[in-house]
């Protein structure tokens, strides 16, 4: 028997937009309806993916028929148009990051609990087959005992990049965004937490040096993990030209090395070629958030990140903007 086709809706056209054609493209969804406040974008999209369209959330929250939305507004909207829709019934899934505050994070999670509904956040990289090969690697104990992680991310933005948008200059204001550690960086420090497991203790510095912007352009952290390893991590929007993102991971047996998303390095004493083709990855498993969210709503499968996992990556770039204000090291609970 087939499983039964779930109704998408999505909120917010910029990264939405191409969640919006993932949805149409996955069997077992149908996009029934995007919103957006601009009239003309919401329309012009509406044509493109032959569904309803609409500029008013609270419209496309009373429909029954969509039962999963997807959320992709700025940042530090994230958890309240995802509570909305939670209160409404429906499962939900958010852009990245979860939230630019923890306690909103906190409270999404409470709701999804008290409604039942599923709850993920959008992290791409979590699909990715190299880096479930990595994790799955790290859990066969292949590196040995994990010593050392670096995280590096050196990105160029202009400063049109945060002028622009919509609202106009949401990325440049603290409201609205964080930094280079909670925008772009947050991708890179979902991974090293998944590989490395919870933080213990952050060290951290942030400033504005290269952009006339609220948020910062530079975060520096040093960390050490619950299992005893050390971290550095270091995201800025300044790099002229990008220099792209590398993740090294050192254990007492050997080094994996990811660069821009592809193996860079994989190195383990006393063997001549480590392959981590010896991992291999299911053939169900999903290769995005839409598929993922047909699995967690019509199989109650676990998500990638589901709230819990989510909001670690807020509860770390926080953690480096707090030391960076106050000084001290941060101990995470």
């Amino acid at each position: 028997m087939e499983s039964k086709v779930l109704g998408f809706g999505i909120l917010g056209l910029g990264m939405g937009l191409s969640r919006a054609r993932e949805t149409v493209r996955t069997p077992g969804a149908r996009l029934l309806c995007v919103c957006d406040l601009r009239e003309d974008i919401a329309k012009k999209a509406a044509e493109e993916l032959h569904c309803d369209w609409t500029t008013n959330y609270t419209e496309m929250l009373e429909r029954k028929d969509i039962e999963v939305i997807g959320v992709y507004t700025p940042s530090g909207m994230h958890c309240d148009h995802a509570i909305k829709a939670m209160e409404a019934g429906k499962h939900v899934f958010i852009a990245k990051p979860m939230d630019i505050r923890v306690e909103k994070c906190d409270e999404a999670i409470k709701v999804a609990k008290r409604k039942g509904v599923v709850l993920a956040v959008d992290f791409q990289m979590r699909y990715d087959d190299l880096n479930r090969r990595i994790k799955e690697a790290l859990n066969a104990g292949r590196l040995g005992r994990l010593l050392l992680a670096d995280l590096r991310m050196k990105w160029w933005r202009d400063q049109s990049y945060y002028d622009g948008g919509f609202p106009k200059g949401w990325r440049s204001r603290k409201g609205t965004e964080g930094g280079s550690a909670a925008n772009q960086g947050v991708h890179f420090l979902d991974l090293l937490l998944w590989f490395l497991g919870p933080v213990r203790t952050v060290y951290g510095m942030s400033g504005t040096l290269a952009h006339g912007i609220e948020t910062e352009d530079i975060s520096m952290a040093l960390l050490t993990f619950r299992n005893g390893a050390w971290g550095s991590i270091i995201t800025t929007t300044f790099s002229y030209p990008s220099l792209g993102s590398r993740i090294e991971l050192t254990g007492d047996r050997g080094t994996i090395v990811w660069n821009d998303g592809k193996l860079g390095l994989y190195k383990l004493k006393g063997e001549e070629s480590p392959s981590l083709e010896e991992f291999e990855i299911p053939r169900d498993a999903p290769k995005n958030i839409i598929e993922d969210m047909i699995l967690a709503v019509s199989k109650g499968t676990k998500p990638a990140v589901d709230g819990e996992e989510g909001r670690k990556s807020v509860e770390l770039f926080n953690a480096i903007y707090e030391s960076s204000r106050t000084g001290r090291i941060i101990e995470l609970s």
